[in-house]
C-alpha cells in the first residue's frame, strides 16, 4: 500500500492559515483584508483594502496575487478581484505599500472552492473483457485496439513492475518490458507520439521507451511532486499527480514542471487523486483506495462530475481474502479516442469494463 506524505504540505497549510495580521505594539504595521483563511467560492469577488495607522501617508500600493502583479493604486481605497477563471486552492495577496521612497509589504491569503457541489454520477456497464490477475495495474491506456498497461508491485512482492502491451479482446499480454531494477515501483504512463513515458512511485526516476518495441530510449530525474502516481496528456502537456490533491503541468518533451492545478470541490481538497485520463478536454481520476471517479476541469482543478463505481466488480464475487491488504482496489482508466469507448479495472482485477457514465 501506497504511504501518505503529506506532512509537509500539513505544515505549510498550517502556518499560511495561522497568520492573521495582527498589527505590532509601535502601530506601524500596515495590514491587508480579507482575514488569512477566508473561504470564497468560484465567482465570488474578493475586496482587497490596506490598513495603515493615520500616521503613514500612502504614495502608491502595488497588489499581487501569487507575486503576479494584477493592480496598482495611488490610495488606499482597495481593489476587488474576480474569481470566475482563477485556479483553485490557496491564494496569496500581497500589497506593496510605498511612502517616503521607502516601501513596506502585507500579506494576506485566502482559499477558493468550486462553485458548486460536483454532479453526482453512476455509471453502466457495457461489456466486460478478461484481465491478467497478476497486473498490479497503475497506468492504463487504449490505442488501436490494445491496452498499455504499466504496473507496480504489490507489498514484499518485488519485481513485479513492468509495461505491458495487451490484446483487449483476450487479456494476454503481447509484449512486455520489465523495469531496470527489481527495487523500483512502476507507476502511471501515457502515450506521447510514438513513446510511451512511465514514472516511478518514489524513486523519483522516470523511463521512455519506444511505443512500437518497447525499447528502453532514456531515463529522466523526476524532480517534480511528492512521489509519482498517475499521468496523462492532452497532446500538449503531461498531467502528473503525486498523492495529494496537487496535479502537476509538465513540458512533454523534457518532463519538467510548467506550472499545476490543485483539486478542490465546493467543500475543500481532494486528496489522493490518482490514475489520470485525458478526455474531451478534461481529467478523469480515480481517488485511491476508494470507488469514486473525478472528473476535474484542468483549468481551475474544479472537480465538475463525481462518479460512484460501487459494486462494479462486487465484494460477494470477489474470492475470500482478495483484499484483506486493502490494496486490489479499483485503479486504471483507459479511453478509445476513436471509438468513444471508456475502459476501467483495478489492480489485479480479473476483468477490464467498458462503462458509460449518467446522471444519477
Amino acid at each position: 500500500m501506497k504511504n501518505r506524505h503529506l506532512f509537509l504540505i500539513a505544515a505549510i497549510t498550517l502556518l499560511i492559515y495561522s497568520c492573521k495580521n495582527k498589527p505590532s505594539e509601535n502601530g506601524n504595521d500596515i495590514t491587508i483584508s480579507p482575514e488569512s483563511g477566508t473561504t470564497y467560492k468560484a465567482g465570488d469577488v474578493v475586496n482587497v483594502t490596506v490598513h495603515s495607522p493615520a500616521t503613514i501617508k500612502v504614495d502608491s500600493i502595488v497588489y499581487m496575487l501569487d507575486s503576479v502583479k494584477v493592480a496598482s493604486k495611488k490610495d488606499s481605497s482597495g481593489i476587488s478581484l474576480k474569481t470566475d477563471t482563477m485556479a483553485l486552492g490557496a491564494r496569496v495577496i500581497t500589497a506593496k505599500v510605498y511612502q517616503g521612497g521607502k516601501s513596506q509589504d502585507a500579506s494576506t491569503n485566502f482559499v477558493l472552492l468550486a462553485a458548486k457541489a460536483p454532479e453526482e454520477m453512476t455509471y453502466t456497464v457495457i461489456k466486460k473483457y478478461p484481465h491478467d490477475t497478476s497486473a498490479y495495474t497503475e497506468g492504463l491506456l487504449y490505442q488501436d485496439g490494445y491496452l498499455y498497461e504499466s504496473t507496480g508491485n504489490r507489498t514484499g512482492h518485488k519485481g513485479e513492475s513492468d509495461l505491458r502491451k495487451v490484446d483487449l479482446n483476450t487479456g494476454k499480454v503481447v509484449q512486455r518490458v520489465k523495469l531496470l531494477d527489481p527495487n523500483y515501483f512502476g507507476e502511471g504512463s501515457a502515450i506521447v507520439g510514438d513513446k510511451i513515458v512511465m514514472f516511478t512511485y518514489t524513486e523519483k526516476i522516470g523511463f521512455v521507451f519506444d511505443k512500437k518495441t518497447f525499447k528502453l530510449l532514456k531515463t529522466f530525474n523526476n524532480n517534480v511532486g511528492v512521489e509519482g502516481w498517475g499521468v496523462t496528456t492532452d497532446g500538449n502537456k503531461l498531467y502528473l499527480d503525486d498523492s495529494t490533491n496537487r496535479i502537476w503541468f509538465l513540458d512533454k518533451n523534457n518532463y519538467n514542471s510548467t506550472g499545476f492545478i490543485d483539486v478542490y470541490d465546493d467543500k475543500g481538497p481532494i486528496d489522493k487523486v490518482n490514475e489520470l485520463e485525458y478526455i474531451d478536454g478534461k481529467l478523469y481520476s480515480n481517488v485511491y483506495t476508494t470507488d469514486t471517479i473525478l472528473v476535474i476541469s484542468p483549468k481551475t482543478g474544479a472537480v465538475l462530475q463525481r462518479i460512484n463505481m460501487k459494486n462494479l466488480w462486487p465484494h460477494s464475487q470477489r474470492p475470500p481474502h482478495f483484499d484483506d491488504d486493502g490494496q486490489n482496489v479499483l485503479n486504471g482508466i483507459a479511453w478509445d479516442e476513436k471509438g468513444k469507448r471508456l475502459f476501467v479495472t483495478g489492480k489485479r482485477w480479473p476483468y477490464v469494463y467498458q462503462v458509460t457514465f449518467k446522471k444519477k
